[in-house]
């Protein structure tokens, strides 16, 4: 149910700097990683599964992290998939004065629409077809402690009006019931998509927006953070060394190079996956160049001593190709060209991605709502799917 009900705080590992073996070192003040429990159980996942705090953008975020934790502040974490959302949310609720309690993580894009009001606010006994017995929700799980609701730009509106009073009240009304619980729980939100084009769109209640951004946390992401790929390689060698039964195992300076070469659109979660098959092929405990098997179709970055620079998935040959098609569509002075620009993206995408709203509004960088009142407009689903 992309669920996470580990109640523990974050487990919080330091490490030293990436010319010496990553093996425990006493904990640094300013620098370190952190990981989520038990991540061995989280392979299949697209979740990072560490975070470091090397490059000067990640202690510059350790360090906001560490002003607004001790606070009771609602807090929304912006960061593109797999930059460690959950990560940074467990060490703010690891910092807190609700250490200790409940840290609760639940995925808002993984509810079918008639069962996110149950799952996040519980239900009473019968109060639809199919609840034979009352159950709490997800803010009654997190009493106390910290509730971390991911992809919240994926919630339906009438849900977004009800958390918004679930925020205002500190209470929640179950399906079904008519008396209010008081709650005490401190929210923290994650997006990966601009939730201001949401609003502006109609798609997400500004004053929920600005109840849930009270205190802000943008992640960047791994290719704007070089100083942190070599570090969190180390880590996920000495992890998974560990894991396979391995002795020590090296990275050559030429893997190191192609390492900081690659643009990573898969962030931290792309680096793990990619270091855990370099080991299961390398030779003699050292990982050569040849055991770094990097996608081909997309583009490298400029290097880590080079300025650091958003890698552009579209620039290049296809944009103007793009450009091209684009100039001839100009020329037909088509009278709602816009719309029908945009019905060929969204239907272009739908299709790509199999029909799947979730992964078509990911790759777009919009939120499922966006997509799926597109897809209504267009005719391509119905209003009632």
């Amino acid at each position: 149910m992309g669920l996470d009900r580990t109640l523990p705080h974050a487990d919080v590992l330091f490490m030293t700097p990436p010319s010496t073996p990553p093996s425990r070192p006493p904990a640094d003040p300013t620098r370190g990683v952190i990981t989520l429990p038990n991540p061995q159980s989280l392979t299949t996942s697209i979740r990072a599964t560490a975070q470091v705090f090397e490059d000067p953008q990640s202690v510059a975020l350790l360090a906001r992290i560490r002003q607004i934790a001790p606070s009771e502040a609602n807090v929304l974490i912006i960061g593109e998939t797999g930059t460690g959302k959950e990560l940074v949310a467990r060490h703010v609720h690891a910092l807190s004065q609700r250490q200790g309690r409940p840290f609760v993580a639940v995925n808002c894009g993984a509810f079918s629409e008639n069962l996110v009001e149950s799952e996040l606010f519980g239900h009473e006994k019968g109060a639809f077809t199919g609840a034979f017995d009352a159950k709490p929700g997800w803010f009654e799980a997190a009493n106390g402690g910290t509730l971390f609701l991911d992809e919240i730009g994926d919630l339906p509106l009438h849900i977004q009006v009800k958390l918004l009073r679930v925020l205002q009240e500190r209470e929640v009304v179950r399906l079904g019931a008519r008396k209010a619980i008081p709650i005490n729980v401190r929210l923290i939100a994650a997006t990966n998509v601009r939730l201001e084009e949401a609003v502006a769109a109609g798609n997400f209640r500004e004053d929920l927006y600005y109840r849930l951004r009270v205190a802000l946390l943008t992640l960047p992401a791994l290719r704007d953070r070089p100083g942190d790929i070599i570090p969190l390689a180390h880590y996920f060698i000495d992890e998974y060394r560990r894991r396979l039964g391995y002795q020590r195992v090296s990275l050559q300076a030429d893997s190191e190079a192609k390492l900081l070469s690659h643009a990573w659109p898969g962030n931290i979660r792309e680096l793990e996956n990619i270091i855990h098959h370099a080991l299961l092929i390398c030779k003699d405990n050292l990982v050569r160049q040849e055991d770094i098997h990097l996608p081909l179709s997309w583009p490298l970055a400029p290097r880590a001593s080079a300025p650091a620079t958003t890698a552009d998935p579209c620039s290049g040959e296809p944009q103007e190709r793009l450009r091209s098609a684009l100039q001839g569509l100009f020329q037909l002075q088509h009278e709602h060209l816009y719309d029908w620009i945009e019905e060929t993206v969204i239907r272009a995408a739908y299709d790509y991605c199999h029909r799947n709203q979730v992964q078509a509004a990911r790759m777009l960088g919009v939120s499922r709502n966006v997509m799926r009142s597109r897809l209504i407009k267009i005719g391509a689903i119905s209003a009632l799917k």
